[in-house]
């Protein structure tokens, strides 16, 4: 059984969780409006794999007796000025998921829940491969100085990415 301290704490997360779908989402968009196809296809492969953790979340809920409730998701921004600028923010977000992720490991832990704990550890090591990525590309965008030939050349790179759904062995 769950506790309801965590059932409400992870309720939430069900809640960041869309909420990141929806600004990568909303990024992903703009750089449609760029004509960037890359950028464009990388951010919404972010918004499947942040749909994907939310349904994790929804699931693990439900399966642990509790009630996963949905709520309003707040709009996110639709316009940046740079490639640079976004993705900063995207880094900025994936720190504050992290703290969010940490958070929920520490109430698992206070309330003596080591199911949910267990359960945690997957997004934990998810998340330091969502900041290594994001920090990844933003390094590369720095190099250029978001713009030229170079630009082009990510952009290219970054259109081959693949959603890959999360399998019960990477669960």
């Amino acid at each position: 059984m769950l506790p309801k301290k965590l059932e409400a704490a992870l309720n939430e997360q069900v809640n960041a969780e869309l909420y990141s779908a929806y600004l990568y989402l909303s990024m992903s968009s703009w750089f449609e409006s760029k004509n960037l196809k890359g950028f464009a296809n990388w951010m919404r492969i972010q918004y499947q794999e942040e749909t994907a953790h939310a349904m994790k979340f929804f699931d693990y809920i439900n399966e642990r007796g509790g009630t996963a409730v949905l709520k309003a998701i707040d709009a996110p921004k639709g316009k940046w000025k740079t490639v640079i600028e976004i993705f900063q923010e995207t880094l900025k977000h994936e720190l504050h998921v992290t703290s969010l992720i940490n958070n929920l490991v520490n109430v698992s832990i206070s309330e003596k829940d080591h199911a949910t704990n267990n359960f945690l550890q997957w997004f934990v090591s998810e998340q330091v491969e969502e900041e290594a990525n994001v920090t990844g590309i933003l390094e590369e965008l720095k190099m250029i100085e978001g713009k030229g030939p170079a630009l082009f050349m990510i952009d290219r790179e970054l259109k081959q990415r693949v959603f890959v759904p999360i399998t019960p062995a990477g669960a």
